[in-house]
């Protein structure tokens, strides 16, 4: 890659077909357009649990590491707001409830792996989910709540009380991105495990479409 615009440009202009694609799988599509149902919000919320756990759980393994621990910080922390949603649409015994989609399923078994040893594979999940949800989600968020008549119970995993300015906060997101040690290798990889997170993204909502009821992604 040339580096003729920064890496965080690259990145974001590389990734935006896959993003673009994920965002209009049917799933989603159905769900902003206001055709989706309740239980296949539920059925989202409870699979993002699985995934954020696994990525939270990442983040703590990654904070001695001197690139990936740059990136980390409570204000983006999402496992409580989940679980508190969770709690609210489904009832105190929501963990009996969940159970873990086979594309989420292979998506954790991903964060652990690249959490472990690289840096890199960890902050590309790191962006692909946090930024995501500092951009598109907070306007998803909205969207549910004024379709299934939330305040703020149900939808808490997409309000960020820690971050004032979330165009802010992205911009400083996307310096420390451009500042990682990484040679031109090392960037090549970080953008296709941003990709790979893309893609498994897409295939959620396909798994999700197919079920489209509560009772394969909540027992």
């Amino acid at each position: 890659m040339t580096e003729l615009i920064s890496f965080s440009t690259a990145l974001r202009e590389r990734s935006a077909g896959a993003h673009s694609g994920s965002e209009g799988a049917g799933f989603m599509s159905d769900l902003i357009k206001g055709e989706g149902t309740r239980a296949d919000y539920v059925a989202l919320v409870a699979q993002h649990w699985f995934i954020y756990a696994a990525l939270e759980a990442a983040a703590e393994r990654m904070k001695s590491d001197p690139v990936a621990s740059v990136f980390i910080t409570d204000r983006l922390t999402r496992l409580p707001a989940l679980e508190a949603d969770l709690e609210f649409l489904i009832g105190s015994d929501w963990r009996q409830c969940i159970v873990p989609l086979p594309t989420t399923q292979r998506y954790v078994d991903r964060v652990n792996q690249v959490s472990t040893t690289w840096a890199g594979g960890f902050v590309a999940h790191h962006y692909t989910r946090y930024l995501g949800d500092l951009s598109g989600g907070q306007f998803i968020g909205k969207l549910m709540a004024h379709r299934f008549g939330f305040d703020t119970n149900g939808i808490g995993f997409y309000l960020f009380a820690d971050i004032a300015d979330p165009k802010e906060f992205k911009e400083v997101y996307r310096e420390q991105l451009d500042a990682a040690p990484w040679d031109e290798a090392e960037k090549e990889r970080v953008i296709d495990e941003v990709l790979l997170a893309y893609r498994f993204n897409t295939e959620l909502f396909e798994d999700l479409s197919r079920a489209k009821t509560i009772g394969e992604a909540v027992a």
